[in-house]
């Protein structure tokens, strides 16, 4: 039986969302033991914003050259490589892992205790599928659901003081028009017209937008020269901001399942992808798709109902 602070050692990549359908695995494991230690192996912006939300207490990035080597089949481990992993009581991988040289590797470190999940989801719900191996702790959850607290500071400091250097005031809707992927992208021109419904009902939207925009952020300035919009912030501030939104709308993206989990009323929009098993989930949340599968299918019209009704 482990002590009440036990050493947990969490392996996850996978995009934005992809992480997103880990937080209740996380909330699980902190909740069963609130004065654990929890190491998290991720991608760096992930790991930032899980350290800023108090979700885990130590973050090491997938990114590095070390890391390589628990996926060599001839590794080099150090002591202090052995001794590192000895130190923790448990240590739960959702990294895909086919040939187990993880898996063979953690046992060659001396791992405690090792717990595979495949982080390959095909009949439940992601956030249930990576539930699972938590059984192997006793843990079970009766409601898979995300949810990420960020404090009050995170949130005035970089959330409202982002808002009203905007003069953006409550209510106030954030509009992702953007995702990993263009067959799931809404019409941009869509986007733009249900940001004018929205002035034209006095409220204060702005667009999100990433790297990979640059197309919706030269039309979105073409027609909305003095729209509002966040861009080239860090994902902690992006979720401080959206913690203090009044609405949001977006397609099947990573922040639209972050705005998600901070539990902000929200319209997502889905395509080709499976709501059944890669939806948002909360009473806050609409999704909108048509059987066709296409999000152009979603007219304007429904879009501003689902959101101001």
């Amino acid at each position: 039986m482990m002590t009440e602070e036990p050493r947990l050692l969490v392996l996850r990549g996978g995009a934005i969302g992809d992480f997103m359908m880990t937080l209740p695995a996380l909330q699980a494991l902190r909740t069963r033991w609130p004065m654990a230690h929890i190491s998290l192996f991720g991608y760096p912006h992930v790991g930032e914003l899980m350290t800023a939300a108090k979700m885990v207490n130590e973050f090491r990035s997938l990114e590095d050259s070390s890391m390589a080597q628990l996926f060599s089949s001839n590794p080099n481990f150090s002591a202090d490589d052995s001794t590192y992993v000895q130190s923790f009581d448990v240590v739960l991988s959702y990294l895909h892992d086919p040939e187990q040289i993880l898996a063979a590797n953690m046992r060659r470190l001396g791992a405690r205790k090792f717990i595979q999940g495949s982080p390959l989801v095909e009949t439940v719900h992601a956030m249930e599928h990576l539930l699972q191996p938590l059984k192997e702790l006793s843990i079970t959850v009766p409601e898979a659901r995300a949810r990420l607290r960020l404090d009050d500071t995170l949130q005035q400091q970089k959330g409202r003081r982002w808002l009203n250097h905007n003069e953006l005031h409550s209510p106030v809707l954030a509009i992702h028009p953007g995702s990993g992927s263009p067959k799931k992208n809404w019409p941009g021109e869509r986007f733009i017209e249900l940001y004018q419904r929205a002035c034209r009902r006095h409220w204060n939207p702005f667009f999100i937008l990433g790297e990979a925009d640059r197309a919706l952020a030269g039309a979105i300035f073409d027609e909305l020269p003095d729209a509002a919009i966040l861009s080239g912030v860090t994902l902690v501030e992006t979720a401080a901001v959206l913690s203090v939104c009044d609405a949001y709308v977006g397609n099947d993206s990573g922040i639209t399942h972050l705005a998600s989990a901070l539990e902000c009323p929200m319209v997502a929009l889905f395509g080709p992808t499976r709501p059944d098993l890669w939806g948002p989930r909360g009473p806050h949340v609409t999704i909108l798709r048509h059987a066709d599968e296409q999000t152009a299918s979603i007219g304007v019209d429904e879009v501003e109902q689902a959101l101001f009704a």
